[in-house]
């Protein structure tokens, strides 16, 4: 259950990151105190830095400061990281980093990503409107464990003397049951379909992945479970997206399925994500990346973000209204031909990133 902090306030943790963030995540906060004053949702938030900026402040990708905030706060809103400025730097201090560590520092195991098809935005799909038309699709991929995780890793020198790099997938039963216990019930307020996805037919830890899920299927008898190789399953994505409802995978499988999942909509600047664990706060931030190139612009597109905190409203302070409301405002600016580059369309209004808030402001106070 949320509580609010000690001033009677939902303690929200901003973290900007890089590129294109700081303007997105801006936008964003006007929007949330605009429908904190409508349904009586008193915030206070708090900014931290994460990424290339904390990188360049502190010379550490995640802060110990910025960790120990985010874990005293109701709910952490991220915006993006990374950029070429950082590419070259060792892997244990280049942003992305950051990333991994604030999840695995607030045991998020659980990251959702859907892949909603938008009637206003069918044709910024690169698929046939037949084959995307009322594609909904839920990704709850395992977030803390797999391949990003496992131990043995690095690039180690054998005894001739030539590199090797090294990876482990390795899961617990442990790990398998609570992620698949979120993608059974998440399952269960959608359609009630769980679409398994591994790659048993190689990989031993994919064996204990299906028998695991198997197991924990018994206890949702009301929930159709169908497994399906990662490699078909991306395949099915792109031929027979409707086919799905909600898919659970492991880490590395979800990391590229959701992408994929995601192009389905035209566009990755309109996807949001929520990372959740069992009592820690959520994190909660868009799929897209940094767009260091379009940084300063008002290029961006914030509607990601701005759905990013709908799901911090919905999933993580228990504020289903007020997340309806975003949700709906969002729609409403794109029936009324508004478009940001990314989703641009003949006949479109074209906006940048601060105008684009300003109408959905309109909108949510009309």
């Amino acid at each position: 259950m949320i509580k609010k902090n000690v001033k009677g306030k939902y303690c929200v943790t901003l973290l900007p990151g890089d590129g294109i963030g700081p303007e997105i995540l801006a936008v964003t906060v006007d929007v949330l105190k605009v429908i904190g004053k409508q349904f009586d949702i008193p915030f206070d938030f708090q900014e931290a830095l994460i990424g290339g900026a904390a990188i360049d402040a502190t010379g550490e990708p995640l802060p110990a400061e910025t960790l120990q905030l985010c874990r005293n706060s109701d709910a952490v809103l991220l915006a993006a990281i990374g950029g070429y400025k950082w590419d070259e730097l060792p892997r244990h201090q280049r942003p992305e980093t950051g990333l991994l560590a604030i999840r695995a520092g607030l045991n998020l195991f659980a990251n959702l990503r859907p892949a909603t098809i938008l009637p206003q935005l069918i044709d910024a799909s690169s698929l046939k409107r037949e084959v995307v038309e009322g594609v909904d699709i839920m990704v709850v991929r395992e977030l803390t464990g797999g391949i990003y995780f496992g131990q043995p890793k690095g690039i180690f020198t054998t005894e001739t003397g030539e590199k090797r790099g090294v990876n482990t997938m390795a899961y617990t039963e442990s790990e398998i049951d609570r992620i698949a216990k979120v993608a059974f019930e998440t399952a269960q307020k959608r359609q009630g379909k769980l679409c398994s996805v591994d790659k048993a037919n190689v990989l031993d830890v994919s064996q204990l992945w299906r028998d695991r899920v198997t197991l924990m299927g018994q206890k949702y008898p009301d929930v159709e479970l169908s497994h399906m190789y990662v490699d078909n399953a991306a395949m099915q994505l792109v031929r027979a997206p409707k086919q799905f409802d909600t898919i659970v995978t492991g880490n590395l499988f979800g990391d590229i399925l959701s992408d994929a999942a995601a192009m389905l909509t035209g566009s990755i600047g309109m996807l949001p994500s929520a990372s959740l664990g069992l009592e820690k706060p959520g994190l909660f931030e868009p799929v897209h990346g940094s767009a260091p190139d379009i940084a300063g612009l008002d290029k961006a597109n914030p509607l990601a973000q701005i759905l990013s905190a709908a799901m911090m409203l919905r999933y993580g302070l228990e504020q289903p209204q007020a997340a309806d409301k975003i949700e709906q405002g969002v729609l409403e600016v794109l029936a009324q031909g508004y478009r940001t580059g990314d989703i641009m369309s003949s006949g479109m209004k074209a906006l940048g990133c601060r105008a684009m808030g300003d109408v959905l402001l309109k909108v949510l106070e009309s």
